[in-house]
Formats: C-alpha cells, structure tokens, sequence
C-alpha cells in the first residue's frame, strides 16, 4: 500500500529498528518521537519481546497507547494491563519443542509473566537478559509450561541452519501457529491467526484510525505482516532484500538513525 491520506499512527518494531546493535535509543530516535507527539501523531511498539520486556522503553518514550507484544498476539496497556493475550495452541507447542530440539536448537519459552530456559548459553541468553530486563528461570522439563505459552523460541547462531528450519517448521505445523524469525538467531513460534498486522490493525480500529493513515516499520520476515496492512511501510536498511521488497520505502540501517530518518519522511509528509 502506499498512503494515501496524512499519517496519525506509527507502529514500529523495537530490535533492528527503534534500537541499535547494543539496544539504545539514538537521540536523534528519541527526538524523532517526541516530534510525532508534538504533531499529534500517536506511536505505539509491537515486537517478539514479552510485555515485561518492552516496560524500559514504556517508560523512557512515556508512551500512551498499547503495545503489541509477542510478535502483536497480545495487547498490553502501557502499565502492562493485559488487554488481550493468546498462547500457542498445547498440541502446536510440543510439536514445536520436539521440532526444535530434534534440531539441537537451543528452546525459550515466554510465558505472560517469565522467561524459561535450559541453560546458559553466554551468548544470546546474556543478548536477551539485557534486550528485556529480565533473567530467565532455568528449567529441565518444557512439559508443564507447554500450555500457557506465549512464545516459544528455536536459538542458533547457525542462521542458514535456522532459515532452513522456519522453512521446514511451517511446512510442518502450517497453520495450528504462527513460525518467523525475529532475529537471524531467533526462530519464533506464536499464537495462530495473530501477527504483528493483526496488530496493527486492532490497534487501528482501537483508535479510529484507518489503515491508510498507520505507517509502520521494521527489519524482519516477522515484521512483514503489518507492511502489508498499512497505508506507509518502511523497511530498516539492515533488512533482507526480501522484507524490502515487501515494504512501501526503504531507510537507512538502525546504526545510521534509519528510523529517525523514516520519521523525518512521515513529518515532511504530514505537512
């Protein structure tokens, strides 16, 4: 889509595009936001991150409206009220943990209130405490969460090797839930029938907004879903050529303020 009508809503992914590599928020980022509030321009996040993972952000943006965690399958007000939330159907998530470890796959589960691993990996599970604030809990048995979850996670610093297994895990599970990287090293596996469009599209209808006038942006095959429902997309210049592809305009990386940039357009746009 391309807009057709001035900009009232930004929804935007966090890790690849509001942040960088080492998960701060630029000035020129923050100064960026804070135009768009001036301009009457509302802002919300959706990302694979849990709810308790995006409070940081909440807090320092002193953002009003909901987000959109676990890749958009669950609502959550900016004092993390849950307003709507769903988990991987049971059946969908031992076959997902037994496809992930079969792999050799490091797994995570989220469940709406903690983060669950096998062990220390010292190098994504350190990456991940310190993207979201919080420290998993160590556990030896996936059985007795596999019904309450979230968001499930297959982790390799392999990345062919984990393209390959999104690939296949689709093919697998097809629609009993939703399978897309939200990192090179990050396979994600949520609830069926909700995605980060689906989220935007709440929101959207939340707030009276038409989808001609949401902009949206990101980086990932994850984040491709709500290009497709939003009157202006952005891909990060750090995305794939394929998640370009998919979007309205391409800006630059999120180590050369490539969100602040997209901004930028949307305010010129907005006039």
């Amino acid at each position: 889509m391309t807009a057709a009508q001035p900009i009232a809503l930004v929804v935007s992914d966090i890790d690849g595009t509001l942040v960088t590599p080492d998960k701060q928020i630029t000035p020129a980022a923050r100064a960026a936001i804070t135009a768009l509030r001036q301009r009457g321009i509302g802002f919300s996040l959706t990302s694979s991150r849990p709810g308790y993972g995006m409070q940081a952000l909440i807090r320092e943006l002193e953002l009003q409206l909901p987000i959109g965690p676990f890749n958009g399958s669950s609502v959550v007000a900016p004092d993390l009220a849950v307003l709507d939330e769903h988990v991987v159907p049971p059946d969908a998530a031992r076959q997902s943990v037994a496809f992930l470890a079969r792999k050799n796959f490091d797994i995570w589960l989220f469940t709406g209130t903690e983060w669950l691993a096998h062990r220390d990996d010292d190098r994504y599970v350190p990456r991940e405490q310190h993207a979201i604030s919080t420290a998993p809990r160590f556990i030896s048995d996936d059985a007795p969460y596999l019904d309450r979850c979230c968001k499930i996670v297959g982790v390799s610093g392999d990345f062919a090797r984990l393209a390959d297994g999104e690939a296949e895990l689709k093919a697998m599970i097809g629609a009993q839930a939703h399978v897309a990287r939200s990192q090179n090293y990050y396979l994600d596996i949520t609830p069926p029938g909700h995605d980060k469009g689906t989220f935007v599209a709440a929101l959207g209808a939340r707030l009276g907004v038409p989808m001609a006038s949401i902009a949206t942006i990101g980086d990932m095959p994850n984040d491709v879903p709500m290009f497709g429902v939003s009157g202006l997309s952005f891909a990060m210049g750090n995305a794939s050529d394929a998640v370009k592809a998919k979007a309205s305009r391409t800006t630059a990386s999120n180590t050369e303020d490539g969100f602040a940039r997209a901004m930028d357009e949307v305010l010129r746009s907005h006039g």
